[in-house]
């Protein structure tokens, strides 16, 4: 019975496995065959035809496989080969070691890097999961995350930094929806059912603090006369409240997106939050500010460069502005006052001021109609915000750019 000796109407009994010595191929039938090597060592085979080709399939050796646990993974493997499988693709994804929660939120960190508008949006994302989600399963493997772990992450801080808290049940969301993908877990996302285990959050206030509209050009003509305070960081405040912009967008301006001719700022769409280029129709006002900026930034890039010349003004600039100035307000609330401003101070229809403010058009039947960019209302609007902001206030009056 040994060699290639092949006996399909007999198969391999315990006993004759345990004696069987001679090298050689011993059937059991089906394709299963016991192989012994000349080192006396024996091993299972199973020889298949897997998606047209014929393969030879290791199940282990007889010393730690019994004859009715080859048979079974045997069977199993011929089943998978009947219906079009690959049971060696399978098996080796069944191999593959899952990785921690905190190697896949790395891998995820790393792969959605560059779609991130800036480093600090890309540092926070990962931070968060490292303080909030890995103390409880950053050393679990991705497949064996429940419903639970999630929940005892988030309680801790559902509440209290109810914003955060949400953040981190998206982003452990994201990184299972990337395991699941990736083939290192199956079934539902944990993340799905865990608001249940978790308390109502109360009603999160979702908007900048603003100052009333009415209350800006008083607010312009203190910040200028401030002593104490950067000259170029006055001017890229004042510059902000201008254009209507965000923070990030002004800090980060450059003198090539500035079109001194047509009067004109073009954002790319990279620094935009919607991810659009968008224009920015400059007052003459705020071409003013941008000549003095100019003057005082010693050949840099930057419109608003900081002491290096070659980074811009900290964030923390504006903020620290306004704590000088003993202002309870946010500079993002700015664009919040000019909004206000738009509907209660001018006739101009409201889709003019959301797009000065860039905003997104929810409605697809309006966002399909509307493909301009109203560039000639929009120039009609922002000369008039700039003739309101620096309107004499009461007790006072404007001052030069270069004060």
């Amino acid at each position: 019975m040994g060699g290639k000796g092949r006996h399909p109407e007999k198969a391999l009994t315990t006993v004759q496995v345990r004696a069987l010595k001679t090298p050689g191929r011993y059937a059991d039938g089906h394709g299963l065959y016991l192989v012994v090597d000349p080192s006396g060592a024996k091993r299972w085979l199973l020889r298949i035809v897997v998606q047209g080709k014929r393969r030879d399939i290791g199940l282990g050796g007889a010393s730690l496989v019994t004859l009715a646990e080859a048979r079974e993974k045997a069977l199993a493997y011929r089943k998978t080969a009947r219906d079009g499988g690959d049971p060696l693709a399978e098996r080796r994804r069944a191999q593959a070691t899952a990785p921690t929660f905190a190697e896949a939120a790395e891998t995820v960190h790393a792969d959605h890097k560059a779609t991130w508008k800036n480093a600090k949006h890309a540092a926070q994302w990962i931070n968060t999961l490292r303080t909030y989600a890995n103390p409880y399963f950053g050393s679990k493997p991705v497949d064996q995350i429940q419903t639970p772990d999630v929940l005892r992450a988030l309680a801790p801080i559902w509440l209290t930094k109810g914003e955060t808290a949400t953040r981190v049940r998206q982003r452990i969301g994201t990184v299972l929806d990337w395991a699941k993908a990736a083939g290192h877990r199956s079934g539902d996302n944990p993340v799905e059912g865990v608001t249940r285990g978790l308390p109502k959050q109360g009603e999160r206030e979702e908007h900048h603090t603003a100052l009333p509209f009415a209350e800006v050009p008083a607010f312009v003509a203190r910040l200028r006369a401030m002593s104490g305070q950067g000259e170029i960081g006055r001017l890229a405040f004042e510059f902000l409240i201008l254009t209507a912009a965000r923070t990030s967008e002004v800090l980060d301006a450059r003198w090539g997106e500035i079109d001194e001719v047509q009067a004109l700022w073009t954002v790319p769409a990279a620094r935009m939050k919607a991810g659009r280029e968008h224009r920015v129709p400059l007052s003459a006002r705020a071409c003013e500010v941008l000549s003095a900026a100019k003057a005082l930034g010693g050949g840099s890039a930057l419109i608003f460069p900081g002491r290096s010349g070659s980074k811009p003004l900290s964030n923390m600039v504006f903020l620290m502005a306004l704590r000088r100035m003993s202002v309870p307000i946010t500079a993002h609330g700015f664009r919040s006052s000019f909004r206000d401003w738009a509907a209660e101070a001018t006739n101009l229809p409201r889709e003019v001021a959301e797009m000065a403010l860039a905003h997104t058009i929810e409605n697809r039947v309006e966002a399909a109609y509307r493909r301009g960019d109203l560039l000639a209302k929009r120039r009609e609007m922002m000369e008039q915000w700039s003739t309101f902001v620096v309107t004499k206030p009461r007790g006072g009056k404007p001052q030069d750019a270069s004060n």
